[in-house]
């Protein structure tokens, strides 16, 4: 089931540059809830919530609860702008999520098993392509994570979106290809060695004397 969070907003009256370093002044990041056909609705979120949410895993197919006095908002937290120098979050995007509405969301892989996979065992590296997913979905239907088992994996194997079990109606925004998610690369000092190898065997034709015309 995926995970909702109450974050606790302030409506804003004013929209503008102005009005948004007026509430900078007052230690709050301006934002703005979006979409489902409804008008737009400006609020003011304490940064420290935002950061909170950003430095955890999953955010982006988080849902969170925006309460606005005795209103409550769903909606996915889609973009965050921070200060050039400072890094400070100076504007925040959250996109209002209605029932039955399909939504395009990331969602975390979670690799499982790694100790029943032979090629991890010899020494091989996950190579993780791709953290997470985006998919189509319905806003009922989002999945919490999908998972990967690496039962059985071996050195020189690639993991596709065909070994992901994803739920009916969720669909890869890749659709023109099994895209790759994860690989068991060989162990680095595997790879180092073969390739000192081959060097070692290049350089005493490199080294040789070219023959002497007569």
């Amino acid at each position: 089931m995926v995970e909702i969070v109450t974050i606790e907003a302030e409506a804003r009256g004013r929209a503008g540059k102005g009005a948004a370093r007026a509430t900078r002044r007052e230690g709050k990041v301006p934002g703005v809830i979006y979409g489902a056909k409804q008008d737009p609705r400006l609020i003011a979120v304490d940064p420290r919530v935002i950061m909170r949410e950003l430095h955890r895993h999953g955010w982006r197919s988080r849902f969170y609860d925006v309460k606005l006095g005795e209103t409550t908002e769903r909606a996915l937290l889609r973009e965050v702008q921070f200060h050039p120098v400072t890094d400070r979050p100076q504007h925040v995007d959250f996109q209002r999520l209605a029932p039955g509405q399909e939504i395009r969301v990331a969602v975390e892989v979670a690799f499982l098993n790694e100790g029943l996979s032979p090629g991890l065992k010899q020494g091989g590296v996950l190579n993780v392509i791709r953290h997470q997913i985006e998919v189509y979905c319905s806003v009922d239907d989002v999945p919490d994570r999908f998972e990967v088992d690496l039962t059985g994996l071996t050195i020189g194997t690639s993991i596709h979106w065909s070994a992901v079990k994803a739920p009916p109606g969720v669909r890869p925004v890749i659709a023109d290809r099994d895209f790759t998610i994860a690989s068991i690369a060989p162990p680095t000092k595997m790879t180092e060695a073969a390739a000192g190898a081959e060097a070692a065997a290049a350089a005493p034709a490199a080294a040789a004397p070219a023959p002497q015309k007569k």
